[in-house]
């Protein structure tokens, strides 16, 4: 379950239930141990994989969805995120490789493509990162090919919380939402409430 001050990770939990998924939260992954590259005094702090959704019916990449979620209130600019993890620059108090390690380090994203086939089976699945807002052209990221080769040549993904709240909202109807984000959002629409798209 996701904990209560992470809205963005129950907006998406809501999100991919609507659409048909089922969802588990906090996969952790670790580099192995036998890695060449293993630092025992810095690779043996799990990470976390936010939510991965896995949907029975769908084949491909878009059968398993995984999630990181990047709930900054700043929003989310890929060319600053991309130039600070080029060029091995800090943001946010530590160095901004480390927010995506899996995208950046090969032990790393090694770790995070067996944690996502040991739970789905399937080493195929589109890398979404979740964003309060975008900032710039998200094409930068989702394209961005060390990124891509890091996860096996799987697609990469950009989804903003307005994006998940407006299809959300599209889709409620009074039988009882399954999450208290959804509710919430049912709540919203019973009293007149929208979010309008731009």
């Amino acid at each position: 379950m996701a904990t209560k001050e992470d809205i963005l990770e129950q907006i998406v939990e809501e999100f991919l239930i609507h659409r048909g998924y089922f969802v588990q939260h906090n996969l952790k992954f670790l580099p192995r141990r036998d890695h060449p590259d293993f630092i025992s005094n810095k690779d043996s702090n799990h990470s976390d994989i936010d939510v991965v959704g896995y949907h029975p019916k769908l084949d491909g990449p878009e059968k398993v969805l995984v999630v990181s979620c990047k709930s900054w209130q700043s929003g989310f600019s890929p060319t600053t995120e991309i130039d600070a993890i080029e060029n091995n620059k800090k943001l946010r108090g530590r160095m901004a490789w480390q927010a995506f390690r899996e995208l950046t380090v090969p032990k790393w994203s090694e770790a995070f493509i067996k944690a996502v086939f040991d739970a789905t089976g399937t080493e195929d699945f589109v890398y979404v990162t979740a964003v309060s807002k975008v900032r710039g052209d998200r094409s930068v990221w989702e394209q961005h090919d060390p990124f891509r080769n890091a996860l096996g040549g799987n697609p990469i993904r950009i989804l903003t919380f307005k994006e998940m709240v407006l299809e959300i909202q599209g889709t409620l109807t009074t039988t009882l939402a399954a999450t208290e984000v959804g509710r919430m959002l049912q709540m919203f629409q019973a009293a007149g409430i929208h979010v309008e798209a731009d």
